[in-house]
């Protein structure tokens, strides 16, 4: 795999009791990226990024990620390698802070193993001020410290969708997979996380795979943009010349351009 591509997926199906969701589909990720893949109900775009996260196995076809085959694996591995997924509907911990849902992320403290709290309580203490700090940084950045003490549960799906982007933030990923970020966001909000998301990428070198149907929202951030039609990649480029192409505009209305 080229050290351009974060993300390989080759020639990757999905069957469901027989019905073809993903089929021989691939695509690249460009390492410092904003991607942006659309297409219309039933795309196979949610199946295709469920494969990559790894919720979901593949029935053929392999995943690259950062240069190792990936196929198959857990979530939970693929986090630990850097490659992090938000949801279309915001997983939060409700009855914690927005600081102490960031402060959560990142794995193995010491804190977490009853020994380490009792022999060696130095290590959990300077373990945390290092978790404080970096939420403390992220919250700076993202500018929420308005809200950093607020249960997350009472925050609006806008605060939410930044809490989680926030969260990425706390593990350096390497890659973060959008699912729909826009859907539930006001459009205050909106410009806010696209503005994040853009700077993330710009001054941080976040790379970013996004499922959208918000086609503003895919114009201003994603190049390029990928086109999925029946579990098939379509079509992939700039958002100015997918707009204009005419397997596109059929695929999402069902009516042929005449031309």
């Amino acid at each position: 795999m080229s050290a351009d591509f974060i993300i390989e997926v080759n020639s990757v199906s999905k069957n469901f009791g027989g019905v073809v969701a993903v089929n021989e589909c691939s695509l690249k990720v460009e390492r410092g990226s904003i991607t942006g893949l659309i297409g219309p109900n039933g795309a196979g775009k949610t199946t295709l990024f469920n494969m990559v996260a790894g919720t979901t196995t593949p029935s053929s076809g392999n995943i690259i990620f950062d240069g190792e085959d990936v196929t198959g694996f857990d979530p939970h591995i693929l986090f630990d390698r850097g490659m992090l997924r938000t949801f279309q509907i915001a997983h939060e911990f409700s009855q914690m802070s927005a600081m102490e849902n960031l402060m959560m992320v990142p794995g193995d403290q010491p804190g977490e193993h009853l020994l380490d709290v009792w022999l060696r309580p130095s290590l959990v203490r300077s373990r945390e001020l290092e978790v404080r700090q970096k939420a403390n940084d992220v919250i700076d950045f993202l500018k929420l410290s308005h809200i950093k003490d607020e249960l997350a549960g009472n925050l609006s799906g806008g605060q939410k969708k930044l809490l989680e982007l926030g969260r990425t933030m706390m593990v350096d990923a390497k890659l973060v997979l959008l699912d729909e970020v826009a859907a539930g966001v006001n459009r205050t909000l909106l410009k806010d996380l696209a503005h994040n998301i853009e700077r993330m990428n710009k001054e941080l070198g976040y790379t970013f795979f996004v499922i959208e149907h918000d086609m503003d929202l895919i114009a201003r951030l994603c190049d390029p943009v990928i086109v999925m039609a029946q579990g098939q990649v379509i079509a992939q480029g700039p958002m100015e010349e997918i707009r204009k192409n005419p397997e596109i505009i059929e695929a999402y209305f069902g009516t042929p351009v005449e031309a």
